[in-house]
């Protein structure tokens, strides 16, 4: 499979200086888009379209424009609004429905000169672990197609790992473009709530906690795409300023939690791992603690899972009375079990997350940065939920995800870049996260242990 050799900003500038065009760029990517059909990570193209679009983009540079992501090809996940395309939400409930607008994001990433190729896949309404749908099927790892490469950002995530383009726009909501970044090999970056406007496009079942998120095979490509769509819109009510600058590195006190303060399973390949890179990183001058948050009682994700489940439910609860056919079927559990929750549940998982939340800001009054794995584990199969052990112990379907879900409803900045990989070469990645705001800190300083870790 041909990767590109060029990175986001490296095509921007080709691009930019007249050395290539914009056509041309977005005809290489749409080649290798049809070349990797059986990875099954991009679920609708429109070639007329993204030509046009590319075509533009040129006259616009002939104009005399600047733009800072000029002819850059992009990948958008089939949750996020793209005018006139084809977005799904992986899901036959909205298998012809065509976007009337873009969202803010993506608004802001063609401003700036980037060309939409295509459309990445997502599970059903983005609410599990692995890359399937009834619609579209599973996408596979691009370094083995037994394998998933993990969920809900799964298209976009193998997209970028396979090369096919050099960005991709998912969403997270509990470590959706976190974790499949891991998997694969990549980088994917949670930025704090509110940093990238969210919207317009489909309702929410994640209560205040979904975010726009880039991905990309290096943090510079990340902190580029970040810079574009980041900053308050008073179209999202909930957008909201971060800090102007990234602080000094130098004096950042650093923490480094092997398993988040948490009763969780770590695979000894993940964790071996994880203890030599924080080990190399010492070496290399950062000063590196190590230091546990300290949770209320209770905390757990499934103290906090009736969010999604009553989300999905309200949205959805009344197709799923007349026809749960419809539906993927572990997306209809989630439906089922979000009727069957109270008031009295709900308002209790509110009040579970108000409490992480409130933990994960005491910790950081003392700390400026965490480091901890992003996946306890490898990639898996892509017909199962998840791993049947990790770490010797017999796995429930959402132990893979244990690590990211408690930054969203702190609603913290988060990246994982690549940490390391099994015998197989199968990748696992170190998530380092920041207080909520410090996004641009969070990003200068994973540039500089991303160096240290190459």
């Amino acid at each position: 499979m041909a990767k590109p050799a060029r990175s986001a900003r490296e095509i921007a500038a080709d691009v930019a200086a007249g050395r290539t065009s914009a056509v041309e760029t977005a005809k290489a990517a749409l080649a290798r888009i049809e070349a990797a059909k059986a990875l099954n990570a991009v679920v609708t193209i429109d070639p007329e379209r993204t030509l046009a679009d590319a075509a533009a983009v040129d006259a616009r540079l002939r104009a005399g424009e600047t733009m800072p992501l000029a002819g850059v090809p992009v990948i958008v996940k089939d949750n996020i609004w793209v005018g006139g395309w084809r977005v799904t939400q992986g899901s036959r409930l909205f298998c012809d429905f065509i976007a009337p607008r873009d969202a803010i994001a993506v608004e802001r990433l063609r401003k700036a000169g980037a060309v939409v190729v295509g459309i990445g896949a997502t599970s059903e309404f983005a609410s599990k672990g692995v890359t399937t749908s009834q619609l579209f099927g599973p996408t596979r790892h691009p370094l083995d197609p037994r394998l998933t490469p993990g969920g809900s950002s799964g298209g976009p995530a193998a997209a970028v790992a396979a090369g096919l383009v050099p960005l991709a726009i998912g969403t997270d909501a509990g470590g959706s473009s976190r974790r499949p970044p891991a998997h694969v090999g990549v980088a994917g970056f949670k930025p704090s709530y509110g940093a990238i406007p969210y919207g317009p496009g489909f309702a929410e079942p994640f209560f205040g906690l979904s975010v726009i998120a880039p991905i990309a095979t290096d943090v510079a490509d990340i902190a580029l795409a970040f810079e574009t769509m980041a900053g308050t819109d008073p179209r999202d009510p909930d957008s909201a300023g971060i800090a102007r600058e990234a602080a000094d590195l130098a004096g950042l006190r650093i923490a480094f939690s092997p398993r988040l303060g948490l009763d969780v399973a770590v695979d000894d390949v993940v964790a071996n791992g994880l203890v030599s890179a924080i080990a190399r990183l010492s070496a290399a001058g950062l000063g590196i603690t190590q230091r546990d948050p300290v949770w209320p009682a209770g905390a757990t994700e499934e103290a906090i899972m009736p969010l999604q489940h009553a989300g999905l439910a309200a949205l959805y609860g009344d197709t799923f009375r007349k026809d749960p056919t419809i539906f993927d079927p572990d997306i209809a559990k989630q439906i089922e079990r979000g009727l069957s929750w109270s008031g009295t549940d709900v308002a209790g998982a509110l009040i579970a997350s108000a409490a992480i939340a409130s933990a994960f800001a005491a910790f950081f009054t003392e700390v400026d940065l965490l480091l901890t794995p992003t996946v306890p584990c490898v990639a898996w199969p892509f017909t199962q939920l998840g791993p049947d052990t990790i770490g010797g112990r017999a796995a429930s379907p959402r132990a893979h995800a244990v690590f990211t879900p408690f930054v969203n409803h702190a609603r913290l900045p988060a990246i994982s870049i690549p940490c390391g990989a099994d015998a197989n070469g199968l990748p696992f990645g170190l998530q380092i996260i920041a207080r909520r705001g410090q996004d641009r800190t969070l990003l200068r300083a994973a540039r500089q242990i991303e160096a240290q870790l190459a």
